[in-house]
């Protein structure tokens, strides 16, 4: 009998012991984040805030778009001294932050602090098209209305950018890579994209 016992508390030690594991194993692996293409997402109807959104961006939206976590982030506000990618630096119009990974890839987004016409809208498509380097990226899905999607080459890689009006907020996001041949760059970034804008209208 004592013998019996022995070999019933070792099986019900086991078993706890399997059990642990597998809830350890569980918990060091988290689900992995759901990413939305741009082209299922109707921003037709959607409304942002013309706010400070940047706190509100997903986490794991980030660390997806730039195949893991950031190295170094910064973040500005209306009103704030901010240095633009040219090297300008000016007063600030917009809430904009920046995500970076360790080997360059760079994460982006800003919606403009004043309201934006219809009118005004166009001429900001027209001039994301103009812009030195820069080419009209296609086929780039709707991101508001008018919107734009551009492909611009920079010193820094490559850089695509969606730029659009919900309701009267001019909102923009993009990803800049330093490859010079980056593949699937165009729905990579509408799928950021699509939680840039979603943080934006919370």
């Amino acid at each position: 009998m004592l013998a019996l016992g022995v070999i019933v508390t070792a099986l019900v030690v086991s078993v706890q012991q399997r059990g642990d594991r597998t809830g350890d194993d569980q918990a060091a692996e988290p689900p992995a984040p759901v990413s939305t293409p741009l082209s299922d997402l109707d921003t037709s109807e959607m409304t942002l805030t013309r706010g400070d959104f940047c706190a509100l961006v997903a986490p794991a939206a980030v660390e997806d778009v730039l195949g893991g976590a950031p190295e170094s982030s910064d973040s500005y506000a209306n009103g704030d001294a901010t240095t633009y990618d040219e090297g300008r630096r000016d007063v600030a119009h917009e809430f904009g932050c920046t995500w970076t990974a360790a080997e360059g890839t760079t994460a982006r987004a800003w919606i403009f602090a004043p309201p934006v016409t219809r009118e005004r809208a166009r001429e900001l498509r027209a001039g994301a098209v103009d812009a030195d380097r820069c080419t009209r990226a296609r086929p780039g899905a709707d991101f508001g209305e008018p919107s734009v999607a551009v492909r611009c080459t920079t010193p820094d890689g490559v850089t695509i950018t969606y730029q659009g009006l919900f309701g009267d907020a001019w909102l923009s996001c993009s990803v800049t890579t330093p490859a010079r041949n980056p593949q699937n760059l165009l729905a990579r970034t509408g799928t950021w994209c699509v939680s840039v804008a979603q943080a934006a209208a919370s």
